[in-house]
């Protein structure tokens, strides 16, 4: 019910009465930023509202902050690193090498001073957070659960509409903008026929004494898969990982959130012929049976469906391999799911239209780069829910990459409902070489969110001097003027970080020769992360610009012109040591960056820069594949 509905009940004094003695019928209390989530993105968010003096207030379920590292991860241990000590005194620098500190003004809320772990205890990290709310004075509700979100249309809102949020005990809050952190928090499931016998990584037992001598199969290839397995590696007859990928390595890949050195000790034990094994297979294509020992044995649906429901597990045909030995043929003690987590999308009224309803949007909510929900205007998502922008490729999944985010996401704010710009320091056309060079050397936002996060060098009139911006969302450079009240009128560069094309793949040795330059001549040819400096005449068309950010093959109107070697690509000296670096004339339109969802805005140039000689870009399918 909106506000303009209750209007008419205030004549009737029985009513009035009425409304005081039931708060889910009370006016709403209405704040201009409401945050859902006392975790480290909702906390960090609060810390920039509070800063700049914003009416806001953060919702919390439990009873203190940080709920989700009070029981994840299961075995305690994170795998964000805390490297305490660099040889550095910049913090800024320092902060490329902690994935745990959020954003302030305050030395003391480092986590250096919370643990010594170089992979500190989960406890750590809720002790941290406590003392981040509390020494900040955050605005957190605490034991407050929001049960429903909705929308009330109203003109007068700054968006149009107001978001409506129900608490557990009726009460209504409204506010101007919505900022949710929640986080992933439904365990993600499989459904295929014996389902029911699984038990889920949320509530299995991790203590080791109740595995000892049993066989196990594990569920999933992440790292809450192996992170459980190395928990009784040391008691089991045996452990079969089952997945329907391969494993994917972090230093192989560059991807955090791939598996990391510390849990994969399953994979010592398979490669040096022990009784553990990985296994592939698409887990819907699967069924469990249980037999009269309280055993499960692990066929195919297709086989259970040929037999009929009424069949006895030993008439059912166990599947055959004649590429591996298939031990899956052993029955099992315990079957444990490690399949990750999804987005809780239960609380949201359909009207917000957060989830899209394909395979992706059942795990993370519908969003633009700008990190606001591509159904409702003033909607934000921050945090691990808001990875979708960046998934696979950056760190935006994970603290030490969301904490840049959620001030970007301020700063869009401050901009679009303050009337303040995007903050940029004025400095004369001398000092460009020394910003650019201080930023690459120091920063860590750059640095964490590689190739999302960008540096923006507005030049002034006559290049007598430039605007110097900190970490824009890349893929909204086209709309920067509008969401950030800089102009664009007389050229840009763009600096952002990149591994080099070829650093990971299938068949792909990580640790091959000359893998580090050390001419500078040479440096754009770095398989490591580097800087890459991108000029533009004007801001890119946005059209062309998204598509070629996003879109593995680009329709033809982009084909034309656009991706052919024009700007900076164009100028003599680089067609000159392209043709010393024995590169082919059209090198950068085939530019394997150009083939994948992760490609970088500087392999297209403004459109109306000069065409360079050579051949129309030619096909851009993907070749490239995912180790």
């Amino acid at each position: 019910m909106g506000l303009s509905a209750l209007a008419p009940l205030w004549s009737s004094p029985g009513l009035l009465l009425a409304i005081a003695l039931h708060p889910s019928l009370s006016v709403p209390t209405h704040r201009d930023y409401c945050v859902l989530g006392a975790g480290p993105a909702g906390l960090q968010m609060a810390y920039f509202l509070q800063s700049a003096g914003r009416d806001y207030a953060v919702f919390e379920r439990t009873q203190r902050p940080g709920s989700f590292f009070t029981r994840y991860p299961r075995h305690r241990k994170l795998i964000s690193i805390n490297k305490r000590y660099t040889g550095n005194a910049n913090s800024e620098f320092n902060l490329r090498h902690d994935w745990n500190s959020l954003l302030s003004h305050d030395p003391r809320l480092l986590f250096r001073h919370y643990s010594r772990a170089y992979f500190p205890d989960a406890h750590d990290m809720v002790r941290y957070l406590g003392d981040f709310a509390d020494t900040l004075g955050l605005r957190v509700l605490y034991n407050t659960t929001i049960t429903h979100v909705t929308l009330d249309k109203d003109q007068r809102a700054w968006n149009g509409h107001y978001f409506i949020l129900t608490d557990q005990k009726g009460q209504v809050h409204r506010c101007s903008v919505l900022l949710v952190a929640t986080g992933l928090s439904v365990p993600n499931q499989v459904d295929f026929p014996g389902s029911e016998y699984v038990e889920g990584y949320e509530s299995v037992s991790v203590d080791p004494e109740d595995f000892v001598g049993q066989n196990v199969l594990i569920l999933g290839r992440g790292n809450s898969a192996f992170e459980t397995a190395d928990n009784i590696l040391g008691v089991t007859n045996f452990i079969h990982m089952l997945s329907r990928s391969r494993v994917r390595l972090s230093w192989a890949t560059h991807y955090v959130g791939d598996l990391r050195a510390i849990n994969n000790g399953l994979l010592d034990t398979y490669q040096l012929k022990s009784l553990d094994g990985l296994l592939e297979s698409d887990l819907t294509d699967l069924a469990i049976l249980k037999d009269s020992k309280g055993k499960f044995h692990v066929t195919l649906r297709f086989f259970l469906e040929e037999a009929g429901t009424n069949q006895s597990t030993d008439s059912i045909t166990l599947p055959q391999d004649d590429n591996d030995n298939f031990a899956m043929r052993v029955p099992y003690d315990r079957v444990i799911r490690c399949l990750g987590w999804n987005f809780d999308f239960s609380i949201f009224n359909k009207s917000l239209r957060l989830n899209s309803g394909n395979a992706f949007g059942k795990k993370y909510p519908l969003i633009r780069a700008s990190y606001e929900s591509k159904g409702s205007r003033g909607l934000f998502i921050l945090g691990t829910a808001s990875h979708s922008v960046d998934y696979r490729k950056s760190a935006g999944g994970f603290i030490h990459g969301f904490r840049y985010t959620a001030r970007a996401v301020h700063r869009l704010l401050e901009h679009r409902h303050h009337g303040i710009a995007w903050p940029a320091t004025e400095l004369p056309i001398t000092q460009l070489t020394s910003s650019i060079v201080r930023r690459v050397n120091e920063a860590s936002g750059l640095y964490q969110m590689f190739g999302v996060l960008a540096d923006v060098i507005l030049l002034k009139e006559n290049a007598a001097a430039f605007e110097y911006l900190e970490e824009f969302p890349l893929q909204m450079l086209a709309q920067l003027e509008m969401l950030t009240g800089r102009k664009a009128q007389h050229g840009l560069f763009v600096i952002i970080m990149e591994y080099g094309r070829n650093f990971s793949g299938p068949d792909k040795d990580v640790f091959f020769d000359n893998r580090s330059v050390g001419h500078t001549e040479d440096a754009w040819q770095s398989n490591f992360l580097h800087p890459v400096i991108y000029y533009y005449r004007h801001l890119p068309t946005e059209s062309c610009f998204l598509f070629a950010l996003t879109h593995q093959k680009l329709p033809p109107f982009c084909q034309q012109g656009y991706l052919r070697m024009q700007g900076l690509v164009s100028t003599e000296s680089l067609r000159q040591h392209r043709v010393e670096s024995w590169l082919p004339w059209n090198h950068a339109a085939t530019d394997s960056r150009l083939e994948d969802s992760s490609q970088q805005p500087g392999d297209q140039e403004p459109l109306d820069a000069p065409m360079a000689p050579g051949p129309l870009a030619q096909s851009l399918d993907s070749n490239k594949e995912e180790l």
